[in-house]
């Protein structure tokens, strides 16, 4: 089996690179692991991956799947004192009012479809045990045997097979986090514009989200330090209902809630590659790292890492001997938002950020300019930098003097 570019992965990195690639006109083999449609978390897009939506031909499958259209995000404290929400038409210099909240079972399967349709070669149920480089070409040792290209594309998520064989893998300090979640039935939920929001819920010592799936499924998760997870001594299941339980701001709206999936954790992923190139290959999505499920960049910057990263091999296709510039040109626009959304994560887990998001006052466009970047609007142009610069210094003297309200994050001990 030979191709022009072999894909490792069929998540959403994997299927937009496939789809893009093959639509122009190059041989593109995936292989995918998993057999479709499978579990998976992540499940929020943001405006700016409508655009890699509409560029693949599969804006219109997406917009019939019936998805929850999502018209920004809502931010609330756990004391239950503040809360304040962003909409996506609000933002500064806005790419577009709306996303959606997707079934990632439904929403990964309808775009690895969609390369298949658009002539990619997508072989499921196989796995990739390794990966050289000899002499001008990949060989990629699969379970249906040897697959030789010119440019492979790790699009493996978490697995991070290339990293991991090459030891790119770096996690990030003070990112040392667990994901606890499942799906709900009949959790309440306000009516109209304002139910479609992804809610996040800041806590003294954890976060929550809550995605609306459909008119009556959630998502509802849990995030906290592995170190306190583990003082907590009970399983994940106990973990995460405990939690809810401890929050009126949560517990009132799951009263009625009925579990309707397995509950899952996952910890430990928040990571970097300290290359996302090579001579012949290239890393997007998870592969090339991730930082945190809050602000619902994961599919984000999958689908961007992808599109881009296509372009790239396309174009070294075209000309094998600008390839370095071609993929460090890739390497270094991806580094440039990715290092945009570490720094938003990073303040998240600093009460003095919270305090200020949940202290709006729109002077000189900030607010604005900060839901543009949870937008996807990850741009470089001055006026915007200059309005994020601003906002963290604003953040920076909450640490020390209040320019907001404090908030004590968690309710008041009967």
């Amino acid at each position: 089996m030979r191709a022009d570019v072999a894909i490792i992965g069929g998540g959403p990195a994997g299927s937009t690179a496939a789809t893009l690639l093959a639509q122009a006109g190059r041989r593109v083999i995936v292989l995918e692991k998993s057999i479709f449609p499978r579990f998976h978390i992540g499940e929020s897009l943001l405006p700016r991956s409508m655009s890699t939506l509409a560029r693949m031909g599969v804006l219109e499958k997406i917009e019939a799947a019936g998805f929850v259209k999502k018209f920004g995000a809502e931010i609330a404290s756990g004391c239950g004192a503040k809360e304040s929400r962003f909409y996506f038409k609000d933002g500064f210099r806005p790419r577009g009012d709306h996303a959606f909240q997707v079934s990632r079972a439904e929403f990964d399967k309808i775009l690895l479809d969609h390369a298949r349709e658009s002539g990619a070669d997508v072989r499921e149920g196989v796995s990739v045990n390794g990966v050289t480089f000899p002499g001008n070409e990949s060989r990629l040792e699969t379970s249906i045997g040897p697959v030789t290209s010119e440019f492979v594309l790790d699009c493996s998520g978490r697995n991070t097979l290339l990293a991991s064989q090459l030891g790119l893998k770096v996690p990030y300090d003070g990112l040392n986090k667990i994901a606890v979640y499942a799906h709900y039935e009949n959790v309440d939920r306000p009516e109209g514009m304002d139910g479609t929001l992804t809610r996040m819920i800041r806590a003294r010592d954890r976060w929550f989200w809550m995605i609306p799936l459909s008119p009556t499924k959630m998502s509802v998760g849990v995030v906290m330090d592995i170190q306190v997870f583990r003082s907590l001594r009970s399983t994940p299941v106990k973990v995460l209902t405990d939690s809810i339980t401890m929050l009126p701001v949560m517990r009132q709206r799951m009263l009625r809630s009925e579990l309707c999936t397995p509950v899952h954790s996952s910890g430990d992923y928040s990571y970097r590659n300290t290359s996302l190139h090579g001579r012949r290959w290239l890393m997007a999505g998870d592969a090339a790292g991730f930082i945190d499920p809050v602000f619902s960049s994961g599919i984000f910057l999958a689908m961007l890492g992808a599109e881009q990263a296509a372009d790239a091999v396309h174009s070294a296709l075209d000309n094998p001997g600008q390839t370095p510039k071609f993929f460090f040109r890739y390497q270094h626009r991806m580094q440039k938002v990715m290092k945009i959304y570490l720094k938003f994560v990073r303040s998240w887990y600093r009460q003095e950020f919270v305090e200020t998001v949940l202290n709006p006052q729109n002077i000189l466009e900030i607010v604005p300019a900060v839901n543009a970047v949870l937008a996807g609007n990850a741009g470089t142009s001055f006026a915007l930098t200059w309005r994020l610069f601003l906002f963290r210094l604003i953040v920076k003297i909450q640490r020390f003097i209040p320019l907001c309200p404090r908030l004590a994050l968690q309710p008041e001990s009967p």
